[in-house]
């Protein structure tokens, strides 16, 4: 069974930082495209950062450029999301998620793109 287990979250201050991990198991995610998406409270779910399968190439959404890296462990299996300054407007459920048929980064970074995905980990932030 195909697993992905995000981890990390919690409640901090704004100008805090948070580093989120997903550990996969099941299969190996080495020659996979990965991502991290999030969900706002009555909001859609949004793109946040994504990486090619060597880390070698990466990819953010405006409103996290600069702030967030994304970064995986391949001999671990694990994908990363490092988060400094946050904002409250960072305040979401984030998801980790990996796709089974793109290596490399997709133009769009849709949420169709991926199509394994993670239960998800709260990140709160307080003003």
């Amino acid at each position: 069974q195909v697993r992905l287990v995000e981890s990390g979250g919690g409640l901090v201050q704004a100008g805090d930082s948070l580093r989120l991990s997903c550990s996969a198991s099941g299969r190996t995610f080495g020659t996979s495209a990965m991502a991290w998406f999030r969900q706002a409270p009555g909001k859609e779910r949004e793109f946040v950062a994504a990486v090619n399968w060597s880390g070698g190439r990466t990819s953010y959404a405006d409103s996290t450029k600069g702030r967030f890296t994304i970064s995986r462990d391949n001999s671990k299996n694990t994908l990363y999301l490092q988060m400094n300054s946050l904002k409250p407007e960072d305040t979401a459920v984030y998801y980790c998620a990996a796709s089974s048929f793109l290596s490399e980064l997709s133009s769009s970074n849709r949420e169709t793109d991926f199509d394994y995905w993670g239960q998800g980990t709260q990140v709160t932030v307080s003003s």
